[in-house]
């Protein structure tokens, strides 16, 4: 399974014109990868807080993104996995389907972004938090 992340967090047009430094990021235990753009995400962050995968950061920390696999042994659904991880009640985007899930909100001055897709033993996703002041153009999509 193959996730691509797209974004640009409030950089100058110069910036952005040049290139984003796209890397894949491949979870060793389960295989799952991410396109990554390096240039925007450069800093290790060490493990994600469950399962297994890494965290990155902004140069500046002001913006986070974390690639988790986590393990679904019961293999929930989406919806049931989603369910047991007891989402906050304001959530403000919510996708569900038998694929995959997508939520996102507020919290503070944050933006936050979470997709996971099914996986079978596995959810393979993406966490993005970013300051809510900044624009953000942000794509991940499940690709080949």
């Amino acid at each position: 399974m193959i996730l691509m992340v797209t974004c640009l967090l409030a950089i100058p047009a110069v910036a952005a014109a040049q290139s984003l430094g796209w890397q894949k990021y491949a979870v060793p235990e389960t295989g799952a990868n991410v396109d990554l753009p390096m240039t925007i995400f450069s800093e290790d962050a060490g493990q994600p807080e469950s399962g297994y995968g890494r965290r990155f950061l902004t140069a500046d920390g002001r913006a986070n993104l974390t690639v988790q696999s986590v393990p679904n042994d019961a293999g929930d659904s989406p919806a049931v996995f989603l369910a047991r991880m007891n989402p906050p009640s304001n959530i403000v985007y919510q996708r569900v389907t038998p694929r995959f899930f997508v939520v996102s909100s507020f919290r503070e001055d944050k933006i936050w972004y979470n997709r996971c897709n099914f996986a079978g033993r596995f959810m393979h996703c993406v966490l993005i938090n970013y300051p809510a002041a900044e624009k953000l153009h942000l794509s991940v999509s499940e690709g080949r």
